[in-house]
Order: C-alpha cells, then sequence, then structure tokens
C-alpha cells in the first residue's frame, strides 16, 4: 500500500494506520489542487513524524497534543532551526485537520501546541546599481547569453520566483500590453507589467536565441510544441536549478558581494519599488502574496536601511 505523500522507499517503516492517513491528507491536497512541491514536503516531514509515532505505538486516533510537545521537543534536542520546527507542525496541523474533517478525531492535538519564534529575517537585497551591474554584465551574442540576459532581466523587472519563471510559455508574453501572464503559487494567475528593457531583452531572445535552442529529438519537439519560454542547451525546459546556477555565474563573473539568487532579485525588485514610493498593496498585488502580512518584511528592510543610514550619517547617531 503506497501513498502519493510518500515514495515507496520512503514509505518503509510507517505501519498501515498512518499511511491510510497520509493517503486520505494526499486526496485532500490534491482536491485543493496544492502544489507538488508542498505534498511532498508534507510527506516528508509527516513521514518522519510516522515512524516517530508508530514506534511509540501511537495511531493517528491516539496522539495528542503532549506527544505532539514531545515531538517537538525531539526535534529542539536535535538542533532544528525555529523554521524547520514551524514547517513539520503546520504539516502536523493540516494531517490532523484531515483527521478530524474526516470524522477520524474530534480535537487536532496539534492546534494546541504552539509555534516556535522564528528569528527575525530580513531578506538579502542587491542595491540598484549592483542589480544593474550584474545584468548588464550579461552580453548578448549567443542563444544561451540571450536566454540568460531575458531571463533575469524578467526575473528583476516582474519580481518574479524561480518556479514562476520555469513555468513561463511564449504565450504568456503579451507584447501589445507590455505584461506577463503569471501563474503563481496556488496555481492563481496574475499579470505584471513589463518594464522596457526587459521586454526588449524578451523579444530579442525570441526572435534569435530561442529557435537556436530548440533541438530535434523527443524532449526538444515536446518543449517547442507545449511552448516552454525557457530552453536549456539541450532544448528541453529549464528548471529552477538550471536558473540558481547560471545566476551564480553571471553574479560571480559580475562581482557581486554575497552572490546573488533568484529570490534575492524578487526581494530587490520589491524593496527598489518601496524605495521609489510604492505601496504595499501594489507590491503585494505584483509579488502574488496572499497576505500584506508576509509582504510586511519589505518595511522592516526599509528601517534596517534608514537605520544604518543614520547610524553612518548622523553626527549624534
Amino acid at each position: 500500500m503506497s501513498t502519493g505523500l510518500q515514495a515507496p522507499s520512503e514509505a518503509a517503516g510507517i505501519d498501515l494506520l498512518w499511511r491510510a492517513a497520509l493517503e486520505l491528507l494526499e486526496d485532500d491536497l490534491r482536491r485543493r489542487d496544492a502544489a507538488v512541491r508542498t505534498r511532498r514536503a508534507y510527506g516528508v516531514d509527516l513521514g518522519q513524524f510516522a515512524r516517530w509515532a508508530g514506534a511509540r505505538g501511537l495511531s493517528p486516533e491516539r496522539v495528542g497534543p503532549r506527544d505532539v510537545r514531545r515531538y517537538v521537543a525531539v526535534l529542539s534536542e536535535g538542533n532544528a532551526a525555529a523554521s524547520t520546527t514551524a514547517r513539520k507542525l503546520a504539516a502536523l496541523r493540516a494531517l490532523f485537520s484531515s483527521q478530524r474533517e474526516h470524522g477520524r478525531i474530534t480535537q487536532n492535538p496539534a492546534d494546541l501546541v504552539s509555534t516556535p519564534r522564528r528569528s527575525s529575517y530580513l531578506p538579502r537585497v542587491l542595491k540598484g546599481k549592483e542589480a544593474a551591474r550584474l545584468l548588464d554584465a550579461i552580453p548578448t551574442r549567443s542563444p544561451l547569453d540571450q536566454r540568460d540576459r531575458a531571463l533575469f532581466e524578467l526575473a528583476y523587472s516582474c519580481g518574479l520566483r524561480a518556479e514562476e519563471l520555469v513555468s513561463l510559455k511564449t504565450v504568456d508574453i503579451d507584447y501589445d500590453g507590455e505584461q506577463l501572464r503569471v501563474e503563481g503559487k496556488g496555481r492563481k494567475t496574475r499579470f505584471l507589467p513589463v518594464g522596457e528593457i526587459a521586454m526588449a531583452a524578451v523579444r530579442l531572445y525570441l526572435e534569435q536565441g530561442r529557435n537556436g535552442l530548440t533541438a530535434p529529438g523527443v524532449s526538444g519537439a515536446r518543449a517547442a510544441e507545449e511552448g516552454a519560454l525557457f530552453l536549456s542547451r539541450t532544448g528541453r525546459p529549464l528548471g529552477t536549478s538550471d536558473v540558481r546556477r547560471r545566476l551564480r555565474a553571471w553574479a560571480t563573473r559580475a562581482q557581486i558581494p554575497g552572490g546573488a539568487t533568484p529570490h534575492a532579485l524578487r526581494h530587490s525588485f520589491a524593496t527598489h519599488l518601496l524605495d521609489g514610493g510604492a505601496d504595499l498593496r501594489s507590491i503585494q498585488e505584483l509579488l502574488g502574496h496572499a497576505s500584506v502580512s508576509t509582504t510586511q518584511v519589505y518595511t522592516r528592510v526599509e528601517s534596517a536601511r534608514l537605520r544604518s543610514a543614520y547610524a553612518r550619517s548622523h553626527p549624534r547617531a
């Protein structure tokens, strides 16, 4: 008996009752159209808990708040970061919420366990001149260069996640409207304005570069047929690891201190908008955040920047 949340090798050591609970959650997540990445992460975290609980003779119906707290303590003793523990606790809440919705339990034991306080995290942000130097360092001589220039100009112009970049299709580009159709988390679609420089880079890549990357064969033909915007050297759609690797290489060449990641470009996009006077609600919509509270991290970035400038500049700071 296997579950969509657990690969066969990962399901080893998980008894039938826990596998059934995981399968039930998987069905619920699929019905809600949860992302594959989310389902996979839940599978790993919940598989660990299922083995821990099973080794102690605990079935899903017998787990109580005290057991969840004991598990959190075990994670803490293993030096798990607060963010890791919070993620695992969120997975447990989802699992027991599924059990409650289907009448298997009357109370969600994870709801009664407080989430560990996470350390304050301020995202890495490139200065405006650093972002310009990084992008300008990418030439447009070859198809691969043209692809990378279009890829990262678009990432910075629109604040896209790596997953959103590799999911783009050629039909998502609206030249007349100078905008981009993006399918973000939870399959939510948003339309984003694209800057002139980024749009010109995408146009050049599509007119000159992309055809040079469309390789013959099944994978190349499929990529071309499905209309993937960004292709690899062999004609297949790019993956997120490809995007991170290429950006890391260009950041090294441009001598960007601390390097750069797709997420750093996304953070820079939002912070530079805030610096320019954009309001949080607009930035929230552009980033595709479900809640403005997620976007508010950029106000902390701005506060930290201002405090630093004050400390450097004021004679009595």
